[in-house]
Order: C-alpha cells, then sequence, then structure tokens
C-alpha cells in the first residue's frame, strides 16, 4: 500500500513517448560512426503498444549494455530541462533530448523510489534502476561533456521494467502510482550508491534491495565490498 505522505508525488504528467530504432551517430571528434538507438522520435497518438522488453518501434544496438527487461523504458524529467538550457544551453526543442522513451513532469530523481508501480493505461511499470549514462549521449547532443555532467548534477532519469503489458496513451496521459515499497531508496539514493558517496551501510541496504536491477546491485557491491557478516 502506498503510505499516507503530503509529499508524495502520485501521478506522472505525460509529455511524450518516444521510440526509435539503431542509427549511425558521427563523433565529430574522431570521424568514426556508433551504431545506436539513443536518437528516439516521438510517437503519434493516440495509442502505443508495450511489451517486457520494449515500446513498440523501439530497439536498441548494443543489447550487452542497453535494454533488457530491467531497461526496458527509459524515462526523463523535463522539469530538469530549463536548468539545462540555463547551463550549457542544452536541449533545444528536439524530441527525447536525453534518449527518453518517456519524457514526463512532476517529478525527479527525488520523487521516485526503486520499486514504484505505476499504471500507464493497460501498463503496470516498475522502478528498476538510475540511467548511467555513456558516450553516445555526448554524440547524441555534440556535447562531450554532457554524460560527466549528469554524473555530477545526478540528474539520471530511471528505467522501468514491465510487469504488465499492453496497450497505453501516447499523448494527454499520466502515469499513477499504485504501489510503493516501505523504506524504498530513492532514484537519486542508488545513483549515489553507485557513486560511492553513501555511508557503506546505507548503500549495501539499497544493495539488497531484490527490486534493484541485478547490474546496478553488482555495480554497488562491487564499489563498497561485501557488507560485514
Amino acid at each position: 500500500m502506498i503510505a499516507a505522505d503530503h509529499t508524495l508525488v502520485a501521478s506522472l504528467t505525460l509529455i511524450a513517448v518516444n521510440v526509435g530504432t539503431p542509427s549511425e551517430l558521427l563523433d565529430d571528434r574522431t570521424g568514426k560512426s556508433t551504431l545506436t538507438g539513443i536518437v528516439k522520435q516521438r510517437v503519434p497518438p493516440p495509442t502505443v503498444q508495450v511489451d517486457s522488453l520494449n515500446i513498440e518501434g523501439d530497439r536498441q544496438a548494443d543489447l550487452r549494455n542497453h535494454g533488457g527487461v530491467d531497461k526496458a523504458v527509459y524515462c526523463y524529467s523535463h522539469d530538469h530541462l530549463p536548468a539545462w538550457r540555463d547551463e550549457i544551453g542544452y536541449p533545444d526543442d528536439s524530441d527525447a533530448p536525453f534518449g527518453e522513451n518517456l519524457s514526463i513532469r512532476g517529478a525527479a530523481e527525488d520523487d521516485i523510489h526503486i520499486g514504484d508501480r505505476w499504471q500507464w493505461g493497460e501498463v503496470v511499470l516498475e522502478v528498476a534502476q538510475p540511467r548511467w549514462p555513456c558516450f553516445k549521449l555526448g554524440l547524441l547532443s555534440g556535447l562531450h561533456d554532457l554524460p560527466a555532467r549528469l554524473i555530477n548534477n545526478e540528474r539520471s532519469g530511471w528505467y522501468f521494467r514491465v510487469l504488465e503489458q499492453g496497450s497505453a496513451s501516447a499523448a494527454d496521459a499520466s502515469l499513477t502510482l499504485i504501489n510503493r515499497i516501505d523504506g524504498a531508496p530513492t532514484v537519486r539514493a542508488a545513483f549515489q550508491a553507485a557513486r560511492g558517496l553513501l555511508p557503506p551501510d546505507h548503500a549495501h541496504r539499497i544493495a539488497t534491495m531484490p527490486e534493484l536491477a541485478a547490474a546496478w546491485r553488482h555495480t554497488i557491491t562491487t564499489r563498497y565490498g561485501n557488507p560485514p557478516t
């Protein structure tokens, strides 16, 4: 059950659903091209189909590091965009400036918790982990220090796994919180644990949470070592 909390964000405003198939991005420093699925365009209304691995029309190029059940749908808060524009002049008005599948408003990493379940039409999504950016975000934006900036300011966004597949609205919709685990860490706290910024006992508690993606738990335990017995 969702505990009563006057600060609880129980609804996310969906701005856009974005998908893309792998395409080449040129690195202007080296002249080399990289195949990536980070380039995404807005899905026209009214609805979109969502399965356990992807939103219909979305694919990843590097399945070793991207995609999979714990990274099926990437969500990014456009509440961050004014700060990005003030700081570095990015983004412009292009679709999905951070390669996100769901562009939302109404919450950020301090408001969203690992294991949160959200209803989106017929679809039920569960927060699995933050996003750790790779160099391809620099290629998309043309700002090669953007991944490092995102890590430092912790505007990571988060990945959903899909618990229930189905049809969902592609526009003029919202995501509704249907369950939160008592004491679950925020997305920001999970991100800070991976950065090594938390006290070890706190980080170890986060790493034991089964709803946190296994790869993210491994990152934390690799950084901190195994908890004392």
